[in-house]
């Protein structure tokens, strides 16, 4: 029942939380799959370099064997040490790629986690009753068709190969060992990407199911969400970073409206406010801006940038920036003062002189 009631989505903190406890969504085909075709592919790739090394070593102590004379600790070592650089010539490459493939695909899929909790024991999962259920669930269920999938499709390939090519590869035993080794070696390729073809449609399956089971099960309940949600309005920081991130919202709507301005009141160097004058929608001039010290300096210059006219007036802009509010017409008491600014501001205007101007009351 309890799983019943978690019918809604997880959120971000539930899904950050589950990350940090390890718990991510990934796709074991898929990462098998993508392994398979890289490191095979580079197997392919390397085949030629590693079939002449190979038989360079063979030919060289094939040749060797015929004239060598007693062995001793000397010329051991020796042989030694050139097998031992032949098999890392050999084997290390591939290798490489292997590790650096296998690294590079559990990254991709879990973005890079690394939890040490993962190493830690679990005892709560070797209970026999959490045992009994867990095989028979739909997961379990799911995994052994796949499985069962998977074992009739090598049997189908490698009988029908075996099939094809019975009588060629009797032959090989007549071939040249280069040849021959060749010929298995492009016969197990071709074995492995047809194999690889139909496990992809399976881990495309695969992948489908477990982020479809991985969303299921990081699922919550409402009464969960109500709880997180609880959690982080209380939260002082996050209410904090709230709050500063609505500030600059509202701070860049306002200097947006800045060019729309009429005029921009000012005291020298602390207030600055931006006042607009629509007759048809207000019966008086709103403050679409106003700041002090930094933010009064930033008004100005983005006003002086679209030619808005700054008028200097200590007490108007003093006063205005006090009382009125953004957004909300200018208190009564100013409408007298700010009517001289704007017919002030108008005058200016018909006589074509420069806006930005800063003119001194």
């Amino acid at each position: 029942m309890a799983a019943d009631s978690k019918t809604e989505k997880a959120t971000p903190k539930k899904r950050r939380d589950e990350r940090k406890e390890g718990n991510v969504f990934k796709s074991t085909d898929v990462a098998n799959v993508a392994f398979v075709f890289i490191a095979f592919y580079s197997l392919k790739k390397l085949f030629p370099s590693i079939l002449k090394t190979v038989s360079d070593f063979m030919k060289h102590y094939l040749d060797l064997a015929g004239s060598a004379g007693e062995l001793n600790l000397n010329n051991i070592g020796g042989y030694g040490r050139e097998f031992a650089a032949a098999a890392a010539k050999t084997i290390l490459p591939f290798a490489f790629i292997c590790v650096a493939v296998g690294v590079i695909i559990h990254g991709v899929q879990t973005r890079f986690l690394f939890t040490p909790k993962n190493f830690y024991p679990k005892f709560n999962r070797i209970s026999p009753i959490r045992g009994i259920k867990n095989l028979f669930s739909l997961k379990n269920v799911i995994e052994l068709v796949k499985n069962i999938l998977k074992v009739i499709v090598l049997v189908a390939i490698l009988y029908n190969l075996l099939k094809t090519d019975a009588e060629t590869v009797m032959r090989t035993m007549d071939m040249p060992v280069s040849t021959s080794v060749t010929y298995m070696f492009d016969r197990m390729m071709t074995m492995i990407t047809k194999v690889s073809l139909v496990f992809v449609v399976i881990a495309i399956f695969d992948y489908m199911f477990q982020r479809w089971d991985y969303e299921r099960k990081i699922r919550m309940s409402k009464q969960e969400l109500k709880e997180e949600f609880k959690q982080t309005e209380g939260n002082p920081e996050i209410k904090g970073r709230i709050r500063e991130l609505q500030k600059q919202r509202a701070r860049t709507r306002m200097m947006q409206a800045v060019p729309e301005a009429d005029v921009i009141i000012r005291n020298p160097t602390h207030f600055a406010v931006a006042l607009l004058y629509d007759m048809d929608k207000n019966n008086a001039p709103v403050v679409v801006a106003k700041g002090q010290d930094d933010l009064a300096l930033r008004i100005v210059r983005v006003g002086e940038e679209h030619k808005v006219a700054v008028i200097e007036d200590v007490p108007l802009a003093r006063g205005l920036y006090a009382q009125a509010e953004i957004n909300h017409e200018i208190p009564m008491e100013y409408y007298g003062a700010v009517a001289e600014v704007l017919v002030f501001v108008y005058k200016m205007n018909k006589k074509n002189e420069v806006k930005h101007e800063t003119v001194i009351k």
